[in-house]
Parts: C-alpha cells; sequence; structure tokens
C-alpha cells in the first residue's frame, strides 16, 4: 500500500504542476502572420485570440473574400503555433509521457 500513496502523491504535484502551467499559458503568447505580413494575430496559450491588425493595403471593399481567408489562414496558425507551445510545455511536466485528455 506504500506504493499507492507514493502513486497519489506523485499525481497531486503533478495535477498542481499542470494547474499552474495553466495559468503560466495564459500569460504567453504567440504571433502568427499571412499574406506576407499583411494580416497579423496574436494568440494566447489558451487558444484566445488577443489581437488582430490588418493592413490597409489589404482592404479592398470588392475582394473581402481575399481578407476573409487571410484572416482565417493567420488565426488558424496562430493556434496551431499556441498549440505547439502548450504541447512543449506540457512535455516538460510529464516528461514527454502521451497523457490522454491532456491537450
Amino acid at each position: 500500500m506504500q506504493n499507492f500513496g507514493n502513486i497519489m502523491k506523485q499525481a497531486k504535484k503533478m495535477q498542481e504542476r499542470m494547474m499552474a502551467l495553466q495559468e503560466e499559458l495564459a500569460a504567453k503568447t504567440v504571433e502568427a502572420t499571412a499574406g506576407g505580413g499583411m494580416v497579423t494575430v496574436t494568440v494566447n496559450g489558451k487558444f484566445e485570440v488577443l489581437s488582430l491588425k490588418i493592413d490597409r493595403e489589404v482592404v479592398n471593399p470588392d475582394d473581402l473574400e481575399m481578407l476573409q481567408d487571410l484572416i482565417v489562414a493567420a488565426v488558424n496558425e496562430g493556434v496551431r503555433k499556441a498549440q505547439e507551445m502548450a504541447a512543449s510545455e506540457m512535455s516538460k511536466i510529464t516528461g514527454g509521457m502521451q497523457i490522454p485528455g491532456l491537450m
């Protein structure tokens, strides 16, 4: 039974570290661009879009579809980068183990 107690202590410690990591990730950001920098998005480690910048030159009322595509591309790239950042930070806690339900 002593091994079970140690496992539970380790699990609790890992859970505490993961909660702290979630707070840290909320403060970390990544930036992604599309259209050669015409659209820039900033995403945090909670996968929230914090800012979106659009260059005036890309705003053409006759071609809104292109602007929409650039925004979607930048947001998707930002979320992908944030996921990579979160996975990298999580692997520091889990030692690289793939734990289902975490990220």
